[in-house]
């Protein structure tokens, strides 16, 4: 899968829920799962199995397997989930009122301590996979309500279960702390609706959360059944600290739940996209491409350049960037309408044109971080 996705210029990111160690439908655990091997690490849930958020050996193990992922696998993020301390049930209490009572670190309101324990963790594994490898970027798609504005005057103008209160995730502090790279609320609902308005909540979470890369989590099935695709991607376009979005799920949108993927293809996503930066973990762009220049390779044009040097990972050039303009047009590489090519190769042959055409290509370097270099040219006459 990494190989497949890095070959087409994607990321992919391991996906985890960090405490939910049996779930409803799960019948048994292997004789080496941790709830098997350490049941007094766990406590039961309405069903659930999860591993319990109080207890340090369970950061450290939770934080032990992330660190074994991120070592073995060239992953590009490592993503949790919106699962924390289990979603509540009416009449079913969280069982760990004796944890609270043996250890509660000074706090005097078990919630606050609940909310300790995931800060904890949550800054654990975020120093993990960077002390690792710096170039991972951890990213957490929390629940779509921070916190109701009757519970606090923040909060949104919402009516639901909400991250702070019921599943002890303080994300803005997350977020303040640069605890995670990117955030991914789970914006599930439909403009206007009456609990969780979309268009409210994009703007609560577009004024709130400003530390790191805010990406908005849609319902494709959702967004087509209410046809409000278009309304959505104006608003993201207007949102200033929205920098993309997550689909979920993707199956919909291979299917073409409501034209959905054709709208992409040849209207909104028409054009590629490089990868946003993550600047607090290297905002240096690598050095431009080398001896830049075409070739002719068995009667076809190839344009061909040499990777610049590097002395550390962050100077490295990963990928390429190829724009193509005609002669007469500025050189503008904001304009993703002119890329041709974004490729892990040092060359790319040029497509045939009319005689006496005359274009200018333009070569630049990306680095792990997706900062761009400054670009090289080469005029080419057909």
């Amino acid at each position: 899968m990494i190989d497949q996705c890095h070959k087409r210029g994607m990321e992919l990111h391991a996906w985890i829920n960090p405490y939910r160690a049996k779930t409803k439908v799960a019948h048994t655990n292997s004789p080496g799962h941790v709830v098997s091997r350490h049941p007094e690490r766990c406590f039961d849930y309405d069903g659930l199995t999860l591993l319990n958020p109080a207890l340090k050996e369970n950061r450290d193990y939770i934080c032990a397997v992330v660190m074994d992922i991120v070592e073995r696998y060239d992953i590009d993020g490592l993503h949790m989930d919106d699962y924390f301390y289990p979603y509540p049930t009416p009449g079913v209490e969280i069982p760990d009122t004796a944890d609270f009572e043996a250890n509660n670190e000074g706090y005097t309101d078990i919630g606050d301590w609940r909310r300790h324990n995931v800060d904890l963790f949550v800054e654990q594994l975020a120093e993990t996979v960077h002390n690792t490898k710096p170039w991972v970027k951890v990213g957490i798609s929390p629940f779509g309500i921070y916190r109701n504005q009757k519970s606090h005057p923040k909060g949104s103008r919402t009516n639901g279960l909400q991250n702070y209160d019921q599943l002890y995730a303080d994300i803005l502090l997350w977020d303040k702390n640069r605890w995670m790279d990117y955030c991914v609320p789970q914006l599930y609902w439909e403009i206007g609706n009456k609990a969780a308005d979309y268009d409210e909540l994009i703007h609560w979470w577009n004024d709130n959360c400003h530390n790191t890369n805010l990406y908005i989590g849609e319902d494709v099935e959702r967004t087509v059944k209410y046809q409000h695709m278009a309304e959505k991607m104006t608003l993201h376009a207007e949102m200033e600290h929205v920098q993309g979005v997550v689909l979920w799920y993707a199956k919909a949108v291979v299917d073409n739940v409501g034209n959905y993927g054709t709208q992409l293809r040849n209207n909104y996503w028409r054009y590629p996209a490089l990868h946003p930066t993550t600047p607090w973990i290297d905002n240096t762009a690598p050095d431009k491409v080398k001896k830049l220049k075409v070739i002719d390779v068995d009667g076809h044009r190839v344009l061909c350049w040499t990777a610049p040097k590097a002395k550390k990972w962050n100077d490295e050039a990963v990928k390429y960037v190829v724009y193509c303009f005609d002669k007469s047009e500025s050189l503008d590489i904001d304009d993703p309408s002119k890329i041709v090519a974004i490729t892990e190769d040092t060359h790319f042959e040029l497509p045939e044109q009319p005689r006496k055409t005359r274009q200018v290509y333009v070569v630049t370097a990306l680095d792990r971080m997706h900062n761009e270099s400054s670009y090289k040219k080469v005029k080419v006459k057909y």
